[in-house]
């Protein structure tokens, strides 16, 4: 374990995604609901709408060509002095990975999840249809941040079975829902449930918190498959399950459509996924900060800092403003604000409900792209000092978003990467990490940064936030 590792700590979470996509639904009014009344009523079936959804989702096959080393004592020092480099020479091996899509388009456009096809830039796709016909793919989009990936289909102009978005904002609690997709490499399964809640933000396994839960079961290999509502119209992504066996325990979890579909539509536009710019860091309320500032629940997102030339200040926000909705949808916490505010898409503008010394306000902020300021200055840092094998750069709204950091308004230098077995690596740096100081001095850019490193200092002092945390770290020379 290294030296930061042991100091914050390590949080790990089992994520068993299955990917499923959210239909479009027009108009505005919800459909009418109604509890079956008899005996008969209960013996309906969900057939037609499995015939209608099923030929749409898909079998996602990933082939990653990976190195591996032949030893993993490689690595040290003393071992390599005896054996030599050869012995350690990294060889390929294929790893390969199975998961569930959908066909959103006729023209053969697949939504799954990232996690599915993670694996690098060697990776092979193959997609089966429910009908037995099989296509290679093309990643034309992915995104870590909200675990999505598109793919296009080489279908040499063959028309495919698709299914359409619905507005997941329509969903309520005790809607049913169908969940399609390929549990665990057995052949294409429907599962039935309700939604069992909305807006679930505390489940951690994408950057954006905002969920739809089911009691439909869900299992490995439902990752990227289809959570269809009683229309048979995508409502989301099947992404996850909470588990203690590795099956379902009946607490899935899946990507709202309203965010899968900003995904396709940047993949069909160029393959980059802008999202808007907020510019300011956020908190939640808890009951007594809540209490303090005049509000009767702790539900909003309070500014605790804004970007000298961010949207947030644009708009007029101020530190100790709480956020209560975008255009007139109520948001409970940062991340149900973050979730809001993304899936409006870069253009245009929004409406905020402000909360300010005791009254509600409105206050309208622009949606555009996170700026560049100052320019990344992007280095490889090599030498006898502790940061050698990390790359940089300048911290700017624009690289924060890139490397999913939720506060925007830091400035300073940022670790994007790391080599493993270098002393960045065996110090422990992660992406992410901010460098604030060294020897006593605050660090404010890579400049800075470069020219401090190659002073003889006979030793190190280094000062490195990680999570909202600063850690103090000292090193001999």
């Amino acid at each position: 374990m290294t030296l930061l590792e042991k100091l914050s700590g390590k949080i790990g979470i089992l994520c068993l995604a299955g990917a499923s996509l959210l239909l479009s639904v027009p108009g505005t009014l919800a459909q009418e609901r109604a509890v079956p009344k008899n005996q008969a009523a209960m013996k309906q079936s969900f057939s037609p709408v499995v015939k209608q959804a099923a030929p749409a989702v898909v079998n996602v096959y990933v082939r990653h060509r990976v190195k591996q080393s032949v030893s993993p004592f490689f690595r040290d020092p003393f071992f390599r002095r005896f054996f030599g480099d050869k012995f350690g020479v990294p060889r390929e091996r294929i790893q390969n990975s199975l998961g569930s899509g959908v066909l959103v388009r006729g023209e053969g456009v697949v939504v799954t999840n990232y996690h599915v096809i993670r694996g690098g830039e060697k990776s092979e796709v193959t997609v089966a249809l429910s009908d037995g016909r099989e296509f290679p793919a093309e990643i034309i989009l992915k995104d870590e941040k909200t675990d999505l990936a598109v793919l296009r289909l080489d279908g040499e102009g063959a028309k495919f079975p698709s299914i359409k978005f619905a507005n997941s904002d329509t969903l309520e609690v005790g809607d049913l829902v169908l969940a399609i997709g390929d549990p665990f490499g057995v052949g294409q399964t429907v599962t039935s449930g309700i939604v069992s809640g909305l807006a679930r933000t505390k489940v951690g396994f994408s950057d954006y918190q905002f969920f739809i839960q089911t009691d439909a079961a869900i299992n490995p290999g439902n990752s990227g498959g289809a959570l269809v509502d009683m229309d048979g119209r995508l409502v989301g992504i099947n992404t996850a399950i909470f588990s203690k066996s590795g099956g379902s325990h009946g607490i899935g979890f899946a990507i709202p459509s309203n965010m899968v579909r900003l995904v396709v539509q940047s993949a069909l536009k160029g393959g980059k996924l802008q999202r808007p710019w907020f510019g300011a860091s956020l908190q939640p309320l808890n009951a007594d900060l809540a209490e303090s500032i005049g509000l009767d629940r702790p539900s909003g997102a309070m500014v605790t800092s804004v970007h000298k030339n961010g949207p947030a200040r644009g708009a007029g926000l101020q530190v100790g403003d709480v956020v209560v909705s975008i255009d007139d949808k109520t948001v409970k916490d940062p991340e149900a604000l973050q979730y809001r505010f993304v899936t409006k898409g870069v253009g245009g503008k929004a409406k905020l409900g402000v909360y300010r010394n005791r009254k509600l306000m409105n206050a309208t902020i622009s949606l555009i792209a996170p700026i560049e300021d100052p320019p990344r200055d992007i280095r490889e840092l090599e030498g006898r000092h502790p940061f050698a094998g990390s790359k940089v750069a300048n911290l700017s709204p624009a690289v924060a978003h890139e490397i999913g950091m939720d506060d925007d308004a830091k400035q300073g230098v940022v670790v994007l990467d790391v080599t493993r077995g270098s002393n960045a690596g065996r110090l422990g740096l992660r992406r992410g990490d901010i460098v604030v100081g060294i020897n006593k001095e605050k660090v404010s850019s890579v400049e800075q940064l470069s020219l401090l490193l190659q002073l003889d200092t006979g030793g190190w002092r280094l000062s490195v936030e990680r999570g909202g945390k600063v850690f103090n770290l000292a090193i001999q020379g």
